[in-house]
């Protein structure tokens, strides 16, 4: 495998310490990013910059995109200076990016027209999990070619699983996003219950976390929020954009998730006070806000 040149598309929060992993386990590594300086340490550890998208898989038996938004995602794959302009036969492309179910189909469906393959490979982990190289990964696509490109996703990730065929992965990370969201409201609320009763919410935190409510946003998530600490491993426009994804995907299964669709627009509020761009701890904020209100209604009455 080692042979193989990996091209990576997207090297931002994610996606840059993901092609660091690649380079410092060997690989030959091509880069193409919007923002060129968010990619200069890699091409100082080695990796050769490209132009754009349709550029770099003329010279890549592997694409990686780790991108953004689905719009962005297909304007990537099937815009005018997109992948599928510069394929060759052969490739495997893989999406790691978060988007929708429904548009991994169809780049799988395009990519079996051109002679290449097609996995759907989002992650969970967040930037410390990217960082580390023990992200979750979801898997969508043909077996056979998932099982060659199991080596590639142990570079990044210490949990791999196989789901089914193209958009499995993706419906699986909904699935995930589904359980973060009703998580987070349960690890907020559970603060500011502590908070108004006088506890000290580490020492809180050092008890409930190791007990049956413990999860990974008790461990990584909550510790920031008693800190203060709303900078992004996760922004809140992107966990918009998943629960958006999430709630049109539950409409057209004809499935209700009134959970999912509280936290949306809990988020939305986050958004409409300039916080998009903090990491989706920021729930706690919102929550804060309405808490305080209960408080003074209920002086009130």
């Amino acid at each position: 495998m080692k042979n193989k040149i990996i091209g990576v598309i997207g090297t931002g929060l994610m996606g840059n310490p993901m092609a660091k992993h690649l380079l410092t386990a060997g690989y030959t590594v091509n880069i193409h990013n919007r923002t060129k300086s968010k990619a200069d340490s890699l091409i100082g550890m080695g990796a050769t910059w490209f132009d754009t998208p349709a550029a770099l898989p003329q010279k890549s038996d592997i694409i990686i995109t780790m991108i953004g938004f689905p719009k962005d995602v297909d304007e990537c794959y099937f815009g005018v200076d997109g992948i599928f302009q510069g394929i060759k036969p052969g490739a495997v492309l893989i999406d790691m990016t978060t988007t929708k179910p429904s548009l991994a189909i169809r780049i799988s469906e395009q990519a079996s027209t051109v002679g290449v393959d097609f996995i759907d490979a989002p992650v969970s982990g967040g930037e410390v999990g990217a960082i580390n190289g023990t992200l979750s990964i979801m898997i969508g696509g043909e077996k056979e070619v998932v099982d060659t490109m199991m080596p590639i996703f142990e570079v990044f990730g210490k949990n791999r699983v196989y789901q089914g065929p193209a958009g499995s992965g993706q419906h699986t990370k909904m699935c995930n996003q589904i359980t973060i969201a009703g998580t987070l409201i349960g690890v907020c609320e559970g603060l500011i219950y502590g908070l108004k009763a006088g506890l000290d919410l580490n020492n809180l935190l050092q008890s409930i976390s190791k007990g049956a409510a413990e999860c990974w946003s008790l461990h990584i998530l909550a510790p920031k929020i008693v800190n203060g600490d709303y900078s992004p491993g996760f922004t809140v426009d992107n966990f918009v954009k998943d629960l958006g994804i999430a709630l049109e995907e539950a409409e057209a299964m004809k499935l209700s998730l009134p959970g999912l669709a509280l936290v949306k627009q809990l988020y939305l509020s986050v958004q409409a006070t300039g916080n998009g761009s903090s990491g989706n701890q920021a729930l706690y904020l919102a929550l804060e806000k309405l808490s305080n209100l209960d408080q003074k209604l209920t002086l009130v009455n």
